[in-house]
């Protein structure tokens, strides 16, 4: 499909709309695939839902406990170090 070919669609009595297989295709868009429609100024937008809603970070935040406790950016970055010189031998 050339982007110049113009494609057109009808809107059913129940308001079901039917995507051209070639646009299908090109989006990997299967059958049961989740879309968001947005309206704006006459236009209408469909794309891809997302797999997951939107992560409120300050619910995430404090979820995960440490078995060790809380530990400084330094003991961290120490943590990271050894285990980058515990790979780096095998």
């Amino acid at each position: 499909m050339a982007l110049t070919d113009i494609l057109t669609t009808t809107v059913s009595t129940k308001g079901q709309v039917i995507l051209p297989k070639a646009v299908r295709d090109n989006l990997g868009w299967g059958a049961g695939a989740k879309l968001v429609v947005e309206e704006t100024d006459g236009t209408v937008t469909l794309r891809r839902a997302p797999l997951f809603p939107q992560t409120d970070m300050n619910k995430v935040f404090g979820q995960l406990k440490s078995p060790v406790g809380t530990l400084s950016l330094e003991e961290m970055d120490a943590g990271v170090a050894e285990e980058a010189r515990r790979h780096a031998c095998d």
